[in-house]
């Protein structure tokens, strides 16, 4: 016998209760809290929902529990391996819980970060995920108005807007600096793309570290607001080259320009590292792969999208943490590629 349909024809959770042998308000608190369920109860709800074809009306349970099982997460680029590993961590932690990711690429466009943060706003998410701390006086406004846990993330800084997890990038580049001097080097150069606010922060780690050393010049700098790319870093070392011929080290502020170094260096004959060494930063793949092997700056990409979901799921459930910022740090993966003259 067919089963009674609404006039829209769309399956009520009533009858996914019926099939499953449980009360409406077991069927309804699988959709809404399934580990509160014992697994059997779990999967006979579950084998229904699928049996019937049954949808949760998500926007109604919005309105009745003032938002969604969403967890929205805004991050500035979908081509950048850095954010790639970011996305595989928050995926992989988000498997097993009952919220959704959904995430928008800001393209590193202020603009664009407060239309789509007044877009998760208007749709209720269970909590966000936000690249940075820069945002502007509108968007942190919009962020604050929020009834959800918020968490910043790739770096930390003395005022979140709720939690944040990441790491210092001024830090780790005095830190790059710090080891390119142990080692003898001494002009040493900077190459930057895109320019955004966290290279912006390591654009300064580098000027103080090379100004508490005595030996800041400005013509060791090379930036452009561009994006990066492994060609882009070839380019931009040249004109490093023409403007400061006697440099003996680079500092990338990420590892595809610190790649192009390493290609131009070979196409100009330039030895790495006895003539020039190289530093990346983020530790990419690739850097441990290539001849000689590059050295950067080792980031906790994946971690850092763990801990973010970690941080909102368990804020969302009422276990809010004691340490709303979490400094994850990095590691200097010190290789061939920057070691003395001789060593």
């Amino acid at each position: 016998m067919a089963r009674k349909r609404t006039k829209s024809g769309k399956i009520r959770l009533t009858e996914v209760a019926q099939l499953a042998g449980v009360s409406h308000i077991t069927a309804s608190r699988f959709f809404r809290n399934p580990e509160a369920l014992s697994l059997d109860k779990r999967e006979r709800v579950e084998s229904a929902a699928k049996e019937l074809g049954y949808v949760p009306n998500l926007a109604a349970r919005a309105l009745a529990s003032h938002r969604t099982e969403v967890i929205g997460v805004l991050i500035p680029s979908l081509t950048n391996n850095v954010f790639a590993d970011v996305l595989r961590g928050i995926y992989d932690a988000s498997e097993t819980s009952r919220y959704s990711i959904q995430f928008v690429n800001t393209r590193y466009s202020i603009l664009q970060e407060e239309k789509l943060l007044r877009l998760f706003q208007a749709q209720m998410p269970a909590g966000l995920i936000v690249t940075g701390i820069n945002q502007t006086p509108e968007s942190r406004s919009v962020m604050e108005a929020m009834n959800c846990p918020i968490v910043q993330i790739m770096e930390t800084g003395a005022d979140p807007v709720d939690m944040m997890v990441g790491f210092s990038h001024y830090d780790a580049t005095v830190a790059a600096i710090s080891h390119l001097l142990a080692q003898g080097f001494r002009r040493i150069g900077f190459l930057g793309a895109r320019m955004d606010p966290r290279v912006q922060r390591r654009l300064e780690g580098y000027s103080n570290a090379m100004k508490a050393a005595g030996l800041f010049d400005p013509r060791l700098i090379i930036t452009t607001p561009v994006s990066t790319a492994v060609t882009r870093g070839g380019t931009l070392f040249a004109d490093l080259l023409a403007q400061a011929p006697d440099i003996d080290a680079v500092l990338c502020v990420n590892d595809d320009l610190a790649l192009g170094v390493l290609f131009e260096c070979q196409r100009r004959h330039i030895a790495v590292p006895e003539q020039m060494a190289i530093v990346g930063f983020n530790d990419l793949e690739f850097m441990a792969s290539t001849v000689p092997p590059l050295t950067s700056v080792r980031t906790n990409r994946y971690e850092m999208g763990t801990r973010a979901v970690i941080m909102v799921t368990e804020a969302i459930e009422g276990r809010r943490t004691s340490a709303p910022v979490v400094d994850l740090g990095f590691e200097l993966m010190a290789r061939q590629s920057s070691v003395a003259r001789g060593n």
